[in-house]
């Protein structure tokens, strides 16, 4: 019996599958193009695995180093069978492979969407067996000759962009060669690998879990992102001198999951969205922008947009008082905002930290009771929020007196502490009781339509309490965590909850597939924030990227500009002391948020670009661009630097005879001009940290 071919062309991409006559299952192609004959030399097809899989006690094969390549029983695992069928999403391919030895059976998931360049993948492993099976990695999605179209040498072809992130540095955004990363092209199959991980509760707490991989040779890019909020790990390596590519959830060796499988039991391991595009990094980010609005759960807040104030950041720091918010509440109300959220320390009298847990308003706070403030919100014509950290309870906290060591998370015998605060493990049923009767309290009872849902620990490897491995534990709680806030939106639908966590610490699709909003970052400084913003719609969509603006009480009218050209292309986050400022100063914030009211409604179906490329913090200047039909949206920023003017080259408008504008503020000092001929519009901005908001109509 000869080798027999599964082809696919849909939405723009294509697979080949080969079954040996051997019965062994190779993806010898993913791509936006199809597989070139004769891309592949025969002998290295053995090298393009459809998945792998380690169990314990079993061989390893190769050079492997700490690559999850070359992994038994995933060298053995024969064809069983597929399903290529049709489903509300789109098509769906299930290939199905078999242990002989073990008895382990593996169902790799391709789930398509139609209109969208992207596949969501992920592997559901059963033990068929008569024995127990232990499990030390999984792949998600892997793909073996990620650089073979072209005829140039890996190490000079091959673009990796990755996000980088840190607390107030969120969305670093880099690209590399595959040198410069460490992996230089030496021999045909190597030890080295290309790991980008995280370990721990912030899913995003050094990398964000995505990235971009562009082969300049032939104009493609293959991108991906791991939908999970706790552990995850890729690896880019190689194999029978192709370049691989390895994606799944937590693995033992990096992430300290490991996993004992009964007979009779399944696993289903974390979800990766895998693509591929004709294009580079822009291309790639318009796919993930619609399949992430696909994915998303409905909700009216993504719809609408509405203007959010908030008292923390660069305003009361934690600390209101029905004193402090009235006058707050005047002013937001008068330039425009449409929710007011009071953010934290409300259940308090004084330090706070390290007490949170019972979340009961503070009298000293409050004397009125916290509903007198919630109430003059509303009388106010905004919607009223407050803010929660509800998967910590302070380690001084009065709820402890009702608690027990099956609440949180456990290692070695000790709970699980971090800053000062203990970590709620969600699979207790007490935790679920103690979690609904918060938000019951706060949305029946108080009236709130908002929360800020913060979470300001890292919980580390995870839990031993009924599970396998610490990281077994915290997979398990990641995903009960997801569950309950499934129900908690099945209860209210009309709810906002903002995803916080110190920011942008826990940016992924796991969470923002439920969540309508999220925090991109507590950066403190308006200028430092103008690369984080215009980076975020290549990891988020932005009209779910929430921005500050917070006017200081010291600044001019550039401040106020440039703090709200950062916000005005994707959801303004609104703070500052806005009672305070000068008349003058306060009409620009008005101006801009009546301006964001007249063209919000475009946001939600509009794509990102970037004129000057990805986001540089060390740059002099820093622009992003939104894209609706005949207009884009282009803010810029001069974050650095003398120098008056820029170039913004737009060359798929080269020829086109546009309109070019200054749209916000109306008295720019600014000077522009569009050469149809070139493709490019030339703003001049007046002289020190400046930002204007510009629009392109072709």
């Amino acid at each position: 019996m000869d080798s027999k071919l599964i082809e696919i062309s849909e939405n723009g991409l294509y697979l080949t599958i080969e079954i040996t006559e051997e019965q062994d299952v190779r993806l010898l192609h993913f791509g936006a193009a199809p597989l070139e004959p004769g891309s592949i030399d025969e002998e290295r097809k053995v090298g393009f695995r459809l998945l792998e899989l380690q169990l314990s006690g079993e061989d390893r094969a190769e050079y492997h180093g700490r690559t999850h390549r070359a992994s038994y029983p995933g060298l053995r695992m024969v064809y069983d069978g597929h399903r290529d069928t049709v489903n509300p999403l789109g098509r769906k391919l299930e290939i199905t492979l078999t242990d002989p030895v073990t008895g382990v059976k593996a169902v790799q998931h391709y789930q398509f969407y139609t209109g969208v360049q992207i596949v969501r993948s992920w592997t559901v492993l059963r033990n068929d067996g008569a024995n127990e099976a232990a499990v030390e990695y999984l792949s998600s999605f892997a793909l073996t000759g990620v650089d073979k179209e072209g005829s140039r040498d890996r190490n000079d072809k091959i673009k990796v962009s990755i996000a980088h992130s840190g607390w107030q540095s969120e969305l670093q955004w880099k690209s590399y060669s595959l040198p410069e990363l460490g992996m230089s092209h030496l021999a045909d199959r190597g030890s080295k690998r290309i790991a980008a991980s995280n370990t721990g509760s912030w899913s995003a707490a050094e990398l964000l879990p995505m990235a971009v991989l562009e082969n300049t040779e032939s104009g493609t890019s293959l991108f991906w992102q791991i939908e999970h909020n706790g552990s995850w790990h890729w690896e880019l390596t190689d194999q029978v001198d192709q370049l691989t590519l390895l994606v799944s959830g937590p693995t033992e060796h990096d992430n300290h999951w490991w996993l004992k499988l009964a007979p009779g039991e399944e696993f289903t391991s974390v979800p990766v969205a895998a693509g591929a595009v004709q294009g580079g990094f822009q291309g790639a980010a318009e796919q993930l922008t619609a399949y992430r609005r696909i994915i998303r759960r409905p909700n009216e807040d993504n719809e609408l947009l509405r203007i959010i104030f908030n008292d923390y950041m660069n305003c009361l720091w934690g600390s209101p008082t029905t004193e402090k918010l009235l006058p707050l509440i005047d002013a937001a109300a008068d330039v425009g905002c449409e929710y007011f959220c009071i953010d934290a320390g409300w259940y308090a009298p004084g330090e706070w930290w390290d007490g949170v847990g019972e979340w009961e308003p503070s009298i000293e706070r409050f004397p009125e009771g916290i509903k007198f403030v919630l109430n003059y919100i509303r009388g106010k014509g905004m919607i009223p929020g407050l803010w929660l950290e509800l998967e910590v309870m302070g380690i001084n906290s009065p709820k402890l007196a009702e608690t027990d060591d099956s609440w949180f998370f456990m290692r070695h015998g000790k709970r699980v502490k971090d800053r000062s605060r203990y970590q709620l493990d969600y699979r207790s049923p007490a935790v679920i009781r103690h979690a609904d009767s918060v938000i019951a309290r706060l949305v029946e009872d108080y009236g709130v339509g908002y929360i800020k849902m913060d979470y300001n620990i890292n919980a580390g490897i995870g839990t031993e309490t009924d599970a396998d491995s610490f990281g077994d534990g915290l997979l398990q709680h990641n995903r009960a965590y997801l569950a309950w806030l499934d129900s908690i939106f099945a209860r209210y639908p009309q709810l906002v909850i903002e995803n916080c966590s110190s920011g942008g610490m826990r940016m992924d699709y796991a969470m923002l597939s439920r969540y309508s909003i999220q925090s991109t970052s507590d950066q403190e400084d308006y200028v430092k924030y103008a690369a984080i913003a215009a980076g975020s719609p290549a990891a988020l969509t932005p009209e779910q990227s929430a921005v500050w603006s917070y006017p200081l009480r010291e600044g001019d009218d550039e401040e106020v500009i440039f703090n709200m050209v950062n916000a005005l292309l994707l959801r303004v986050h609104q703070s500052g002391h806005l009672a305070e400022l000068t008349p003058g100063r306060r009409l620009l914030v008005k101006e801009a948020l009546e301006y964001y009211k007249s063209i919000r409604a475009h946001i939600p179906q509009a794509f990102a670009f970037w004129p000057l490329g990805l986001p540089d913090n060390g740059a002099e200047f820093v622009s992003l661009g939104l894209h609706h039909g005949d207009i884009r949206y282009i803010a810029v920023w001069r974050i650095a630097g003398e120098t008056a003017g820029i170039k913004l080259p737009i060359p798929e408008l080269r020829g086109d005879n546009a309109e070019a504008r200054c749209a916000y503020p109306k008295e720019h000092g600014a000077e522009w001009s569009w050469d149809a001929a070139e493709g490019s519009l030339s703003v001049s901005l007046p002289p020190g940290k400046t930002a204007r908001l510009f629009e392109l109509r072709s």
